[in-house]
């Protein structure tokens, strides 16, 4: 029980802890210190003082990182425990705090965050000025579990049961062109036209052309001349009539440049999910702009 507790016996500091668990985890001083936004010397200091405090010697030298020694492996996982205990409490603190200002991350696709949340959160800092939003603009799932971002805005429904979801939209996607390309090359009238016409992917051409075959276009991975996986960059290429590409129609509806090809074809589905951590949903300043984006999203 906690009245049992020996207080005397915890002496060291937990900033200390922190450190050498992000060496443990990121393999050398160098990329602890980066993964903490601290100077590698502060860093070491606080590794050395930990050894120190407690008599053992955590890490040795291998080559450009560093190596747990047996003192350090037998510490890592009640560590990990603590840190994810930590995590725990600033998730806890954070949900229950009552103020609507402070700073709320976003984790969003960077072509969304290009063209679709700056008139969203124009409104949102009208609504609510006393927040500061920092964007997340990254195509890969942020980790809301470990706070990366507060919420996100993702094309797939979570699985984590930590994490509440709204579906926002059932949005829908097609294939775009821009209207110059079209004047240069033809507008494809049926599927088939599509084989002899170069492409903009934001994958490998393979898997591209494993998505389109899918819903029956007959693309083949040599027609993929153009790849880049930050969407907002190939959306260009597309607007500005490089090649044809797949595009979200909330995103081609920015770009009065472009055009759908095909109309006729069954639409993809682009679903629009809005995710937070469950502690979070109670935050006052989390739930202003969970509430406020979907709402904007949604229209």
């Amino acid at each position: 029980m906690l009245k049992c507790m020996n207080w005397q016996a915890i002496t060291f500091d937990w900033n200390q802890v922190r450190a050498f668990l992000a060496t443990a985890e990121e393999g050398s001083l160098s990329a602890a210190a980066r993964a903490l936004g601290l100077a590698q010397p502060t860093l070491g200091r606080q590794v050395a003082a930990l050894e120190e405090r407690l008599g053992v010697i955590l890490f040795e030298r291998v080559g450009r990182g560093v190596a747990l020694t047996q003192a350090g492996r037998d510490l890592l996982d009640p560590v990990r425990a603590m840190g994810e205990a930590a995590h725990r409490i600033a998730l806890v603190a954070a949900g229950r705090a009552e103020s609507v200002a402070g700073k709320v991350c976003i984790s969003v696709a960077d072509v969304m965050a290009a063209y679709v949340l700056p008139g969203v959160l124009a409104d949102l800092r009208e609504a609510a000025p006393d927040i500061d939003i920092e964007i997340l603009a990254t195509n890969s799932l942020s980790d809301l579990l470990h706070r990366e971002a507060d919420i996100a805005i993702r094309h797939v429904r979570p699985e984590e049961p930590d994490l509440v979801a709204r579906l926002v939209r059932e949005g829908a996607g097609g294939i775009y062109a821009a209207q110059s390309f079209l004047r240069r090359h033809g507008r494809p009238r049926v599927p088939a036209d599509l084989e002899t016409l170069p492409f903009v992917g934001m994958a490998s051409p393979e898997r591209m052309a494993e998505e389109l075959a899918r819903i029956g276009l007959p693309v083949p991975p040599r027609n993929f001349v153009l790849t880049c996986e930050n969407m907002a960059v190939a959306c260009e290429m597309v607007r500005q009539g490089l090649g044809v590409g797949v595009m979200s129609d909330d995103i081609a509806s920015h770009m009065p440049e472009v055009e759908r090809l095909l109309p006729d074809l069954p639409p993809i589905p682009v679903p629009l999910w809005l995710v937070t951590h469950r502690e979070l949903r109670t935050s006052r300043r989390i739930r202003v702009v969970f509430d406020h984006l979907a709402a904007a999203l949604a229209r």
